[in-house]
């Protein structure tokens, strides 16, 4: 299946340009540095030149050339330090906004990926989204320091060599030499780039499918082993790996071609404008001295439109991250923040007529009604898949509802401040995550200022204090990437404290207790009546046991939540 860019390279080019916001002027004394720079290394051999037909109009075989032996030798040695200095200002300028903008467009990645989450994360492959943070992003670093400023000094230095070839020279040469600016900077190119294309967003994508299919396999490498699914694991990454190799080639062959096609028309040219001049000394339109100074230029002014020539081979990756990039940034969430909306400080929850489908025509709850107020355990039951967890979303404002209301204290939840409504309302997801940090930097997570006889109160209320303090570092014990080195269970229990530490008003508990044994429930569960006098609480799980300390049940079925009397 082929894969198309949602957007041309003239676009994508002109987006990532506008993200250079205040920066924009670093780039411009870039290309200033750059222009200059580059028309300083000609004039080394430009003077070079001029002084050999200097040298030939001493002897008579030409129109002696009026500038004087120190001028010649003080504008090369002058136009060789000026250009070392001016080099070093123009890619450090570069350097610069590049480094500078990927720090940036990461933390404008970031923030999309808050604004989306979790809705529309859900559909989303990790491996992908870290391929895009990564490779995608490091990979626009070509853009902005190796395309916007050669390109502008292409253009620059071209028109200068164009002038002073014209003036100085022979206004034919000049035009040869356009003729070869034009076809070598931009029909070329153009060519080049559309034949890349294609190679290079397919090779984007399956570098980013490659590296998804990978990661999931190392998260996932003790179910392999254990299900003696290695061979099978193997071959695939083997398979996704040839197919990434294959697409590698094709783009690095077509980069070989248009570079070899590059470098063709650079001899074309040359070997035309030589010949041009020596015509033109000839039949006596041009003098010997002035011919060489013409030729000598041209020959030396290829190198900005070179660099021009070689960008589509970098370009055709560029512009698939940078696509890629836009994508996400341009990405509409499911559901808009709430900003400046009115706040509350829980005391009830009042849903009525609540209705929701992630897709149309296939709904997940129908006409759902149900009531909490603080100091009430809500039990919800039901068997998996019935729409348990959606609901919970719901309430937290994850996905918007189809129909009906969700009233906060009376207030709608979609006119409540967003930030107010994560403050009063915790969910407690099945499955916690755990960052690769000790557990008492996971905890604090949830309240940053927390004491530490705070978070061992939370703790005992999860039945997890004395685990910790069994650890060899207690609570400055590191739980491992992805928290690999604690148990589902483990894992569980402290996603329970941090609700606890956190302190809300009504906390949303899917299935707490379903990765602990019988013992620790109970445990949790009088936790969870020891707290319902202070909170609001409500309880989601397919175990009949949980249900034990709920004041009040709802059982959910084919999208209909009935109260049990």
């Amino acid at each position: 299946m082929k894969t198309k860019l949602r957007r041309s390279g003239a676009k994508i080019m002109a987006s990532l340009i506008v993200l250079l916001g205040s920066l924009s002027y670093i780039m411009i004394l870039a290309v200033i540095n750059g222009s200059v720079g580059f028309i300083a290394a000609m004039g080394v051999t430009v003077a070079g030149a001029t002084g050999v037909a200097k040298a030939l109009g001493v002897l008579g075989l030409c129109a002696e050339i009026p500038l004087a032996w120190g001028w010649i030798i003080g504008i090369a040695v002058g136009c060789g330090v000026v250009r070392g200095g001016l080099r070093y200002l123009e890619q450090y300028s570069n350097h610069y906004i590049a480094f500078k903008l990927l720090a940036v467009l990461r933390d404008k990645i970031f923030g999309a990926l808050r604004v989306l989450c979790p809705a529309k994360l859900e559909s989303k492959q990790k491996g992908s989204i870290i391929a895009m943070i990564t490779s995608n992003i490091e990979t626009l670093e070509v853009f902005y320091a190796h395309t916007i400023s050669p390109i502008c000094i292409a253009v620059l230095v071209s028109l200068t060599v164009f002038l002073f070839v014209g003036f100085v020279s022979s206004w034919y040469l000049a035009l040869m030499a356009l003729a070869g600016f034009l076809v070598i900077g931009i029909v070329v190119p153009l060519l080049s780039s559309k034949a890349l294309k294609e190679s290079g967003v397919n090779y984007r994508r399956e570098f980013a499918s490659f590296n998804s299919y990978f990661l999931d396999s190392i998260k996932g490498i003790k179910d392999i082993v254990l299900n003696n699914a290695e061979k099978d694991r193997e071959g695939e990454v083997d398979r996704r790996s040839d197919i990434l190799l294959k697409e590698t080639k094709k783009m690095k062959h077509g980069i070989t071609k248009a570079g070899a096609a590059t470098e063709l028309m650079v001899t074309l040219f040359i070997a035309v404008s030589l010949i041009v001049g020596i015509l033109l000394v000839h039949f006596g339109m041009l003098d010997l001295g002035r011919m060489l100074i013409g030729v000598v230029t041209i020959f030396g002014s290829f190198g900005p439109v070179l660099a021009v020539s070689a960008l589509p081979g970098n370009l055709t990756q560029t512009f698939a991250s940078g696509d890629r990039v836009l994508n996400l940034l341009a990405e509409k969430p499911a559901v808009t923040p709430v900003e400046n909306g009115k706040t509350f400080d829980y005391e009830n929850l009042n849903v009525k007529d609540l209705s929701f489908a992630y897709e149309s025509n296939t709904p997940v709850l129908k006409d759902v009604c149900m009531n909490a107020k603080k100091g009430e355990i809500i039990g919800i039951v039901g068997e998996s898949g019935c729409g348990k967890s959606t609901f919970l979303k719901l309430l937290l404002r994850f996905w918007e509802k189809d129909r009906g209301e969700i009233n906060y204290n009376g207030i709608d939840v979609d006119n409540i401040d967003s930030d107010n409504l994560l403050d009063n309302v915790t969910m407690v997801p099945q499955t916690t995550y755990l960052f690769d940090e000790s557990i008492e930097e996971n905890l604090r997570i949830a309240k940053p200022d927390a004491t530490q006889e705070e978070i061992e109160r939370a703790c005992k209320m999860a039945s997890v204090h004395d685990f910790i303090m069994s650890l060899p570092d207690g609570y400055k014990t590191q739980v491992g990437a992805m928290g690999d080195n604690l148990s589902a269970g483990e894992k569980q229990r402290i996603g329970l404290a941090r609700a606890f530490l956190k302190g809300s008003e009504l906390i949303l508990l899917d299935e707490p207790t379903s990765n602990v044994d019988s013992i620790n429930e109970g445990m949790i569960l009088k936790s969870l009546a020891e707290q319902k006098s202070k909170k609001s609480i409500i309880l989601v799980s397919h175990r009949e046991s949980t249900m034990a300390i709920a004041d009040r049940i709802y059982r959910v079925g084919s999208g209909v939540m009935q109260e049990v009397k």
